[in-house]
C-alpha cells in the first residue's frame, strides 16, 4: 500500500553547522526502498559537502533560496529553477549565503539498475527546468516537464519529471511495472488514490508507491497542484486500467515561461513506448 506523510511530521536532525536534515524516505519507513530521500535546510552561510559512493547516484532540487555548488570542474550558481544529478564518485560543496532548502535523493548501489554506471558513469550536469520543453496532455490541461532522463544524463538508474495539474483536473488510473517511485508535492492540494482508496495530499507531502500499485490523482477545485516524481529504475512499463483513457503528451513548443525551450521533444504516449528516446 502507498505510504503518505507530510514533511512537517518528520523531526529535523542536525547534520552539520547550520544544516538540518529531515529523513523522508528511509528503509525504516519504507521497507526495501531503493530510494533514500531527505529534505535539507541550510542556514545563511552554511556549506554542505557531497560525497557520492562510487556505486551510487544522487540528485537534488533546490526548493527555496540559492547557492553555489563547487566541484572539480568549476562551480554552478543554483536556484529553485535547478535540478543537479550527482554521478558515482562525485565530490562537491554547496554553499548558500542567504540560506536554502534542498530535496535530496540517492539510489545506493545504482549499478544494479544500470551496469553501465560502473564503466561509463555520466558526467555531472545541471538542468534548468524552467527552460525545458513543456508537454501537455491531449485530454486536458495537465503539463509535464522532464527533469532527469536517460538522454539528459546518460543513465537508466532513475527518471524524474514535474507534473502540473490545473485546478479540478483528474488523471487516469494506472500502475507501473518494474520500478518503485515517489511523489513530492511542491504546491497545491488534491486527492490521490492507491488501489482505488482515496487520501488527501498537500504541499510537503511525500507519497511512495511500490511496484504495481494502481494510482491516480485529482487536483482540488480551487488551486493548481504541482509535484515532482522519480522512478528507480528509470525504465518501467505503465499499464492503464482503461486503455481508452491513455493520453498522449503533446509538445507545446514552449517552456514554462512561454519562451522557446532549450531543446525539443516529440509527442508520445506510454501506450506506445515506455521511455521515449528523445527525452
Amino acid at each position: 500500500m502507498a505510504i503518505v506523510f507530510n514533511e512537517s511530521e518528520v523531526t529535523p536532525e542536525v547534520l552539520g553547522d547550520g544544516i538540518e536534515r529531515q529523513k523522508l524516505l528511509t528503509r525504516e519507513r519504507v521497507a526495501g526502498t531503493s530510494i533514500l530521500l531527505d529534505r535539507l535546510k541550510l542556514a545563511a552561510g552554511a556549506s554542505l559537502e557531497f560525497a557520492i559512493d562510487p556505486q551510487s547516484v544522487a540528485w537534488f532540487q533546490v526548493l527555496t533560496g540559492e547557492g553555489d555548488l563547487k566541484h572539480a570542474r568549476g562551480s554552478e550558481k543554483l536556484s529553485d529553477a535547478h535540478v543537479a544529478v550527482l554521478p558515482p564518485g562525485f565530490r562537491g560543496t554547496f554553499t548558500s549565503q542567504a540560506g536554502a532548502s534542498l530535496l535530496y535523493a540517492e539510489v545506493p548501489n545504482a549499478t544494479r539498475f544500470d551496469g553501465g554506471l560502473a564503466t561509463h558513469p555520466p558526467e555531472f550536469r545541471v538542468v534548468d527546468w524552467t527552460r525545458e520543453p513543456v508537454l501537455q496532455s491531449e485530454h486536458d490541461a495537465r503539463k509535464r516537464i522532464y527533469l532527469v532522463t536517460p538522454k539528459l544524463f546518460g543513465m537508466k538508474a532513475i527518471k524524474g519529471e514535474m507534473i502540473i495539474y490545473p485546478k479540478g483536473t483528474t488523471g487516469a488510473n494506472h500502475h507501473h511495472e518494474g520500478a518503485e517511485h515517489f511523489m513530492y508535492f511542491l504546491r497545491g492540494s488534491g486527492t490521490a488514490h492507491a488501489n482505488e482508496k482515496p487520501f488527501p495530499v498537500r504541499k510537503g507531502d511525500v507519497v511512495h508507491y511500490p511496484d504495481r500499485e494502481r494510482h491516480y490523482l485529482s487536483a482540488a477545485d480551487n488551486e493548481e497542484m504541482v509535484f515532482v516524481e522519480f522512478f528507480a529504475p528509470g525504465e518501467c512499463v505503465t499499464v492503464w486500467v482503461d486503455e481508452n483513457k491513455v493520453c498522449a503528451w503533446l509538445p507545446t513548443g514552449l517552456d514554462i515561461q512561454g519562451n522557446a525551450p532549450v531543446r525539443e521533444i516529440k509527442g508520445h504516449s506510454s501506450k506506445e513506448v515506455a521511455i521515449p528516446q528523445d527525452v
